[in-house]
Formats: structure tokens, sequence, C-alpha cells
């Protein structure tokens, strides 16, 4: 993926150059900002300085959900920092596998009037391991400036690579001066830009390399030299731009002639010193951390696999690996169209695709692993991949597959774990397209990982279903009609994991004019937890239709919970309304308070002390709580995962949904529930499950 270096003076001037100016004010080697696609569901690459947009095509797209500090950012809203390359591998072991350099690293949420994205900042190890004050409300102050401006209409697209002026000298001066200062010096000088390419050689350098000026300018030295023609050696110009932070390493020059390169990075590029190995330099300024430590990762496409794979291990369900592989695999690999099948009762079932009209996957759906029709039966069987390089290959032996698809090249990748094939992965290309062998040999390493990844998706899938059906069955289909007093309820399961938890509530008619309102949070995320939630329900629901008081309820849901001994915790909160003397009767165990807002509009937490979690103390009190409820009251219970937030104090978290009851129109009370999420899970990116109801006490 290439990028093009611009004027911020162009139509996106004034983001561009509020970006640019940002980047060089705080000091960074690297900027990029990140904003949200329109389902907000990832994050998209959009503006790029210090770096190219080739070094930057792992990072071009990340998922909000992601374990990455510029999803962080964006999901917690808060700036995300992260001091050293120790501290990344401890906090971002994926990101860390990528980016194997010394480096520093913020990431800030760009937000304003709605959330647009994320701010990356990175620095070379050598500046302190903090941030300062001053530092942070800068990044705070310019992120709110590039929202700004992108609420006013800043155009999109991208990336785009903006200079920031830093480490750019100008052109003028004593050139040929500085020409035979280089020349009069030992060994030979080269000049490499940020895309890696030579911009300037010294004859002394051509003389070591083996190669003339001309054949070498505008080149890479990977590409141009086929003795540096090792992921090795790219990776160091790698940890260079990167870290920026002076890199050094031997090379041997065929047939004999050993080679030192000592690579020089700052903003502009890379000055490199060559030497015969064995010549004395002057010291170079030692680094913090010496980058001669980095373990090499492989270049190019190879470069990608390592983002790739441990994308992969992150993966939950079938889903998750679809998008992963149409998302960040096809573009690695200039892929146009995708189809995942899997093995389903002797036929290849198309579990997803990308690129392939309809009626195409209609026809290749439900195809036998025998099938002549394809090759994609016959590379799963035998476990060995098959490449087309162009459609009369694939038309010598199968004549009906190119009409059918329209491509023209194709890599049939089996997917095979333990000599069990589980399906088959075929990546397709609307031109002719050779396939080399170490791509070849890439692809077949990923279609392992691919494997490995779907097989336990397609595990998870079915857990997940399991789970979730067990859960659906367990929370009440409607809530029961009460006279006088209107309902809502919503349940929303964490968007991490199983997607499923102990979260529940529950309205109970008692008599008339009576009812009762509950809701809990089972500890966990599982089926144990679902399970659970179930049993605590049945027995509230048992003991509150026996007339019990408020506190007998939770006595008895207790000890039928230590009785059972689950090994898990469950907190809950029990209210008995009677709506004929306009009261409430609360008793909590360790559960949130709920929020009551009056006629007029004030809303505030109401004070029930709490007792023990259920399941704890099998002889545990819980205090009841008496408060009016008078007609136009709204009663809203719910579970912490609505106001928990990393780094915000419960209390504050209460207020502000306080205050946002308070605001919010109470005609209609599943809007009023819409309301209360949309403004505090904006991203709709949720860590725990989420359970509310809502009751609104009718004017006589």
């Amino acid at each position: 993926m290439g990028g093009s270096t611009i004027d911020p003076a162009t139509e996106h001037g004034e983001l561009d150059t509020a970006f640019a100016e940002t980047v060089r004010q705080i000091g960074a080697s690297i900027g990029a900002l990140y904003l949200l696609e329109p389902d907000g569901q990832v994050l998209s690459l959009t503006l790029l300085s210090g770096a190219t947009a080739e070094l930057a095509a792992p990072w071009s797209r990340v998922a909000v959900a992601a374990p990455a500090p510029v999803a962080d950012a964006v999901r917690q809203d808060r700036l995300v920092w992260v001091g050293s390359q120790e501290e990344m591998t401890h906090s971002y072991p994926r990101t860390a596998m990528a980016l194997p350099y010394p480096l520093a690293l913020a990431a800030a949420p760009v937000a304003g009037g709605r959330r647009w994205g994320a701010l990356l900042l990175m620095w070379p190890a050598n500046r302190p391991a903090y941030m300062t004050g001053r530092e942070r409300r800068y990044i705070e102050s310019s992120c709110r400036t590039l929202a700004r401006l992108l609420e006013e209409g800043a155009a999109r697209g991208g990336p785009r690579v903006v200079p920031t002026g830093a480490g750019h000298r100008s052109a003028g001066g004593p050139v040929l001066a500085a020409a035979d200062f280089v020349e009069r010096l030992p060994g030979g000088s080269c000049a490499l830009d940020l895309e890696g390419r030579f911009t300037y050689l010294s004859s002394g350098a051509c003389t070591l390399l083996g190669r003339d000026a001309d054949q070498l300018l505008g080149t890479r030295p990977w590409q141009s030299l086929r003795w540096l023609d090792d992921p090795a050696y790219e990776d160091r110009y790698r940890a260079a731009v990167l870290s920026r932070e002076p890199v050094s390493f031997a090379a041997c020059r065929p047939p004999d002639t050993w080679l030192e390169l000592h690579l020089y990075p700052d903003a502009s590029g890379i000055s490199v010193r060559i030497v015969p190995s064995g010549t004395a330099l002057p010291p170079a300024p030692a680094p913090r951390r010496s980058t001669r430590t980095v373990t090499p990762t492989r270049a190019g496409q190879l470069y990608h696999v390592m983002h790739l794979a441990a994308a992969l291990t992150e993966v939950v369900g079938v889903r998750d690996v679809i998008d992963l592989i149409a998302d960040q695999i096809m573009p690695a690999f200039g892929a146009t169209g995708l189809v995942l099948s899997t093995a389903d009762g002797g036929r290849l079932r198309i579990t997803g695709h990308r690129g392939y009209p309809p009626e195409a996957i209609e026809r290749l759906d439900a195809l036998p692993l025998t099938t002549g029709f394809t090759p994609a039966g016959r590379a799963m069987s035998s476990g060995i991949p098959a490449f087309f390089s162009d459609a009369e290959e694939m038309r010598r032996v199968y004549p009906d597959a190119t009409p059918v698809s329209g491509k023209q090249a194709w890599a049939f990748l089996p997917l095979v774990i333990s000599g069990r094939p589980v399906g088959c992965c075929i990546l397709s290309y609307d031109e002719p397209r050779r396939f080399p062998a170490d791509e070849r040999a890439v692809l077949t390493s990923l279609a392992g990982l691919i494997a490995q990844a779907l097989d336990r998706a397609r595990l998870y899938d079915t857990k997940h279903e399991l789970a979730h059906g067990l859960q659906q069955a367990l929370l009440p289909r409607t809530l029961p009609a009460v006279a006088g007093l209107r309902v809502a309820a919503r349940y929303l399961p964490t968007t991490r994991g199983m997607d499923i938890g102990g979260d529940f509530y529950d309205l109970i008619r008692l008599g008339g004019t009576a009812a009762a309102a509950v809701i809990g949070d089972v500890q966990g995320h599982n089926v144990a937890a679902a399970a659970l939630m179930g049993q605590v329900r049945t027995g509230v629901h048992a003991h509150a239709t026996v007339g019990t008081t408020p506190d007998q309820v939770l006595d008895g849901t207790n000890r039928l919970l230590t009785d059972l001994a689950p090994e898990l915790f469950t907190s809950c909160l029990y209210a008995h309304l009677d709506l004929a003397r306009g009261h409430a009767a609360l008793a909590s165990a360790g559960h949130p308070p709920p929020l009551l807002r009056l006629a007029d509009g004030t809303a505030r937490p109401v004070d029930v002390q709490p007792g023990p979690l259920l399941g704890i103390l099998p002889d545990a009190g819980f205090p009841v709580t008496g408060i009016p409820f008078p007609p136009g009251a709204t009663l809203l219970l719910y579970t912490d995962g609505l106001i928990e937030t990393p780094g915000v104090d419960l209390d504050r978290s209460i207020a502000r949904l306080g205050h946002h009851l308070a605001r919010a129109d109470d005609r209609d009370l599943e809007a009023l529930i819409d309301d209360l999420l949309d403004k505090e899970v904006p991203t709709g990116q949720r860590a725990d499950d989420i359970a509310l109801l809502v009751l609104h006490r009718e004017a006589s």
C-alpha cells in the first residue's frame, strides 16, 4: 500500500497542518491519525508522518475491539501512554510482537460533538519513560482541535503521508563543498529516504557496494543489491526508522568482502556510513537500549505475517476469522476475492466470502468434497495447496470454474489440523498473477494458522449458541402488565468473550396494586454464570410470591445459594412497590444503588444500605430502605456494566448517570433506555454485561 507525500496547503490543508504541527511540537518521531469508519467498529489510518504508508500497512485498519493502544484510547475515552518496550510487551503483547523496537507511544481520543478516532504519537526510547502534565495537556488540546476541524468538514481519504517540517534542510548553501567533504571521508557514505530508497551515494559507497550510482539511486538496497536481500537487513532499516536510534550491522558482499553499515536516522531519512569490516569509526551516540538485541522480523509480506499470526490467535468466532482474512490477509497479498469453505457432511459449505456475486456463491456452495468443478475438494482432501496463475491454467483442469467466478488467478489453501481437514481458504485475483515459491510458502504457513483459528472459532460458536440459548430461556420473554406502572427492560451482553453472562432482571406482579422489581449480576461470563442466574431468579420469584418482605426474599435466596455452593457470587437489588400507598421498600445484596427521578425532573441515587453478596454468608442480613414512589416518579435499576469505566470513580459514574436520567424524556421508556446507553456506552463496546429495568409510576 503506497502513500504520497503532500503539501499541507492542499484541499486537506487545515487538518493536515494541525496534525503536522502537533507531531512537530510534541517532538514525536512518528504520528498517525486514525478515524472511525461509518460502522464505528474499525479505525482507519488517515494521516501519517515520519514513516511510509507501506511500513504502516499492517496497522492501516484497527478494530475498535482490538487490544491495541489506539483502540483502547477510543473505547475507554482516555489517553493511553506506553513508556517503554517492556511496558508494551506487558500491556499489548500483540502490538509488541509486530513492533519489536525500543520506543514510547501515546494514543489519545479525538472527540468533540462526537467521537472521531484517535491520535497516535511515537518517540524514540531515549526520551523519559513518563509523560509530563504539560505534554498531556498539549496532546489533549491538539485532539480537540483536530476534532473541531473534522466537525467543520475536513475531507477524509488516505492514508496520506504528511511532512512535519522537522529535520528538513534547505537545498541552498555550499552544496559542492559538502559533496567534496563527503568524498574526502574514508569508506563510503549514502543516504536513504524514509521509504528506504537511495537518494545519495558517494563514490566510495559505490566502490564498496560494487555498483554505479545510476544503478542504485531510487532503488531500495535489499532490492538492487541481492546480497542485502535478507529480511534481517531490511529489519535493521525498519528498526532505525521506527526507533530513531543508530543501528549497525555487518554484511558480506560476495564473495568474501565484509562491510560494516552504520545507520543514523532522523525525521528526514537515514544517513549511512559504509566501511570495510575492521575499520574503526568515530564512536556513535550510544542508544539507551541497543537495537542489536532486537529480534529480526520478516520483511515485506513476511513482515505482515507476524502481525497476522498474532491477530489470528485473538479471533473469537467464525465471523471474526472471516473478517480478519478479508480485512488484513486479502490486502496483504493483493487478493480481490475470498471464499472460506468448511467440511460438513461430505460437502463444502461456504462459511464466508468477499468479492463474489451472489449467483457465483450459490453455484459454489454445498459442492461434494469429491467435486471436479473446482480444486477446493481435492486440495482439502489431499492437504496439498493448489495455485493457478491464470485462467488458462485453471481451464485445462477445471473448465467450468473460470466462467462461474470470473477470476483470473487462484490460491487454494487447505485448512488441515493434525491430518484432519477442517476447510479450504481460497484467495482469488481479478488479473493473472505469479505465485513465487517464497509467497507460496508464506501462504501455506498462514493456512495452518487460519485452520487452527477456524477450528477454535467453530468450537467457540457452538458453545456460545448453547450458552446464549440457555440465557435467553432464563430471562423473562415479556414483563407482566401492572396497573399504574409503565416498565421497560434491556439486556446487552459483553462485546468480548462469550457474549453471555449472569446479569438478569424481573418484574413480579403481587396483587392488583403491588409489584416486585429485581435486578442482579452473577459473577462471570459463561454457561455456569447463566445457569446460576436462572437459579437466583427462580429463588427470588419463589420467595416474593408468598408475600415475604424484601429482606426475607434476599435472605431465602442467599440460603439457597450457600447450600448450592456454586463458587460464584451474586449481587442483587430487590424492590417492593406499593402503588396504592406510593411507597417502595428496597433491599440490596452488594448491588449498585438505584436512581429515583421525581416528577419535577430531579434525579438522585437512592441511599440503600447494602448487605453482602449472595452466596457468601448463610446468616447475612439485608437492611430494608423505604422511599416514596409518588405518581410521575421513575425508578432505574441497573447493573455495574453500565457505570464502570476504568480510571473513573464509581460515585462520579453514578452521578453522571443520574444527570443523564434527569435530562431524559420519560414519555417513551424504550427511547429513554436508548438515550442512556448512547451516553454511557457511546462506542457500543462493552467490557461487561449490562441490564436495565425502568419503572415509571403513572400520574393519577
